[in-house]
C-alpha cells in the first residue's frame, strides 16, 4: 500500500465483475511465505460466507455447491486477507493453509513447470 494513503469503502461481494456462470477466480496464497497455492472458483455467496467465517469457502462447479477447505480432508484454509483486483474480476486470497492445498496431496496445485517443452514434476506428494 501507498505510504500515507488510505480509502475506505464498504465492500460488497456482489459488486465483484463476475464471469457468465457467476464465478470469479480466486487464487489462495500462503500469507507466510507468499507461494502460490491453488486457484479456485467463487460466487457472491462463497466470498460472503469465507468472509464472515474465516474459513475459505469455494463454489465447486463439478458438484455445483459449496465447499469450505478442509471440510473432509482437514487441510483447512484460514483467511489472513482477501483482495480484489484492479478490474475486480479476481480475487487474491493469503491463507493461512493447514496440510496440502492440492487435492493430489502436494503442498501447491503448480507442481508441473513446463522446461524445454518437457513437463518436469518439481514435488512428490506430502
Amino acid at each position: 500500500m501507498q505510504k500515507g494513503f488510505v480509502m475506505t469503502t464498504p465492500f460488497d461481494p456482489a459488486n465483484l465483475a463476475y464471469n457468465a456462470q457467476g464465478l470469479v477466480p480466486a487464487i489462495a496464497q500462503d500469507a507466510e511465505s507468499g507461494e502460490v497455492l491453488m486457484m479456485a472458483w467463487m460466487n457472491a455467496e462463497a466470498v460472503a460466507r469465507t468472509l464472515e467465517t474465516g474459513r475459505v469457502t469455494y463454489w465447486s462447479r463439478s458438484r455445483q455447491a459449496f465447499w469450505i477447505k478442509g471440510e473432509t480432508s482437514g487441510h483447512v484454509q484460514e483467511l489472513v486477507s482477501l483482495r480484489v483486483d484492479c478490474d475486480r474480476d479476481c480475487l487474491l486470497m493469503q491463507v493461512n493453509q493447514t496440510g496440502p492445498a492440492c487435492h493430489t496431496g502436494r503442498r501447491t496445485c503448480f507442481y508441473t513447470e513446463v522446461v524445454d517443452g518437457s513437463e518436469v514434476e518439481l514435488m512428490a506428494p506430502l
